[in-house]
């Protein structure tokens, strides 16, 4: 795995900010507490957890156009959206901050591949730390987060297993696999795709093992940051 770096309390003015390097990609993961809930949700007894993502125009080689000026999101920013925010609706308990949204805001500084996987494991620290926050301001009594999530990419590189690519190692990944899984080792997503040979089962096996390891090493550091361990 590729060195990671998690800092908190980054920005000044969000209720849980944090920075996340996983080796060259660099993610800012904020989250905002807002007194209002969508319109599918009844605010008398739940609260709700959405994401917003995005990479700014050099955070790549070469300069990518700003979705905004284009006047919409790709289908590949909605996806990474709404899997940030389905991850981590699956470990809150949402019922315990009825009528407020928390607002994620993943924003890719720098990308070396895994992107997506660095801000979720940013986002769920973000998060604990907004939670933090309202129940040092009175709005809760008790934090939300029932367990802590992250995400980590495998794949089959000349026909070896490796953890947590960067862009290099992905571009030549014979699989590509992006896991999300909580603390008790249960998957909230499995994204694969053999990009050149197909794996089997055995290897898929391997891979998987390997994520849940690269992952534990995650929520060991989310906690420790956070001063749980």
């Amino acid at each position: 795995m590729r060195e990671v770096i998690i800092t908190r309390n980054y920005l000044q003015y969000p209720e849980g900010s944090v920075l996340i390097k996983f080796g060259d990609t660099i993610v800012i993961c904020n989250a905002s507490v807002e007194n209002k809930v969508p319109q599918f949700i009844d605010e008398m007894t739940k609260g709700w957890i959405t994401a917003e993502y995005g990479m700014l125009p050099r955070s790549t080689t070469t300069r990518n156009r700003r979705e905004a000026s284009a006047g919409k999101i790709s289908g590949r920013t909605a996806e990474i959206q709404r899997l940030i925010g389905r991850s981590l609706r699956t470990v809150t308990d949402t019922s315990l901050f009825p009528g407020y949204t928390i607002m994620i805001d993943c924003d890719v500084i720098q990308a070396d591949g895994g992107t997506r996987t660095a801000a979720i494991t940013g986002a769920c620290v973000a998060l604990y730390d907004a939670f933090c926050w309202m129940i040092g301001n009175g709005i809760i009594s008790e934090c939300p987060l029932k367990e802590w999530i992250a995400a980590i990419s495998v794949g089959l590189v000349n026909g070896k297993p490796v953890l947590d690519l960067d862009y290099k190692l992905d571009s030549n990944a014979d699989t590509d696999m992006n896991i999300v899984m909580t603390e008790n080792g249960k998957f909230v997503e499995i994204q694969g795709t053999a990009e050149k040979t197909p794996f089997s089962l055995s290897e898929l096996h391997k891979l998987l093992s390997l994520a849940q390891n690269g992952i534990n090493k995650l929520i060991d550091m989310q906690k420790r940051t956070t001063g749980l361990l």
